[in-house]
């Protein structure tokens, strides 16, 4: 996994969204009176950033992902975990069940009540919980976002998987590739107020604009909640709704996962393409049945760890969230913050019949 890692810290591109990932991530519906008063915020801690710093020791970390029991955050929040192990901290994980909009805000609270030192969140809604983050900052503590963002002025640092310009490049190639540049295709999503589920799908829509991909029609765009039932029975729907379809894109861990179970038992196996964001441990079986040629992702674990690494830093001073501002993450090396508060942590890998094998996360 070391020249893996590397690759991941190379650059600013795929999944994952960078500093243009502006604000991307993924879900839930909006509650805007908690968040259209956040003035004065900002993403940027008051003094000026110590590179040389000491990591603090006892540092208390809590990671809030966007609901508990979802594969990706299990595995993300275990590297957050590793990560707090390594700079002597201590770890905490909690989280909702589901991934609606406002089901953060009880948890912001109480952890902010409990004198959290850093707290790490995917956002289920850009906005929904900025009213609650705030009031976190307000009392002292350092706000990091990962995987999924919130507005820029509700957090210090996003830590972004990749750029969300990679993302919908590397989706439409891929689909592109497996359908063999023409047909109609779908998009199964997660919720319809995902942040970066929503930057991902506009920029995959412009890049479908571009001449090589004249021949490709999206017709829909359906969303499965992030729930593992409720994304199956979409992909049924899909495939009764537009019986020409000749791909899927589904850009989110649950709904590829359900949308490959679907296929693999159905009359559109290996007839229907499917690509989109998975885990190896996910997809392995559907790669080696056949139902699935191709898909990609990041390193949650890697995810999880930086944005830790993260949080430790601004809580020591060695970084405030400006652009430019230099910190070490451990195993992963050196990362710079770029422009709004963003940090990238690198493309995202392919993984297909060649390789899969080589992967367990």
């Amino acid at each position: 996994m070391s020249a893996y890692r590397r690759g991941l810290r190379v650059g600013a591109t795929s999944l994952t969204l960078v500093a243009l990932l502006l604000s991307a991530t993924a879900c839930g519906g909006t509650t805007r009176d908690d968040t259209d008063n956040d003035a004065g915020a900002g993403n940027q801690a008051g003094g000026a950033a110590n590179p040389n710093a000491a990591l603090r020791e006892g540092l208390k970390i809590a990671f809030l992902p966007k609901q508990l029991n979802n594969p990706y955050f299990t595995v993300s929040d275990n590297g957050g975990k590793d990560a707090v192990t390594e700079i002597k901290g201590e770890f905490k994980e909690v989280g909702p069940s589901e991934a609606s909009a406002s089901s953060q805000v009880s948890y912001i609270n109480t952890l902010s009540q409990q004198g959290m030192d850093v707290i790490v969140t995917s956002a289920n809604d850009p906005n929904a919980i900025c009213g609650a983050l705030n009031q976190a900052k307000a009392a002292g503590a350092k706000i990091v976002t990962f995987d999924s963002d919130t507005k820029p002025e509700c957090r210090q640092v996003f830590v972004n998987q990749v750029t969300a310009e990679g993302i919908a490049e590397n989706q439409v190639k891929l689909i592109s590739e497996q359908i063999g540049g023409a047909g109609e295709i779908a998009i199964l999503s997660a919720t319809a107020n995902a942040t970066n589920q929503n930057a991902w799908i506009a920029l995959m829509k412009t890049e479908l604009a571009k001449p090589e991909y004249s021949k490709i029609k999206l017709v829909t765009v359906a969303y499965g909640n992030d729930d593992d039932q409720k994304s199956f029975q979409e992909t049924q729907g899909l495939l009764q709704s537009y019986p020409n379809l000749k791909g899927i894109i589904s850009p989110t861990t649950v709904g590829v996962a359900a949308a490959a179970r679907y296929l693999s038992g159905s009359q559109y196996k290996g007839k229907v393409k499917l690509t989109g964001l998975g885990t190896p441990n996910q997809m392995r079986q559907y790669v080696k049945d056949g139902t699935v040629d191709a898909f990609a992702l990041w390193s949650p674990a890697d995810l999880g760890y930086l944005a830790a690494y993260t949080g430790a830093a601004l809580a020591s001073g060695q970084i405030t969230g400006a652009e430019g501002d230099k910190f070490k993450a451990g195993k992963l090396g050196e990362f710079t913050v770029a422009k709004d508060g963003v940090v990238i942590l690198g493309p995202p890998t392919v993984f297909d019949k060649n390789n899969i094998d080589q992967f367990q996360f």
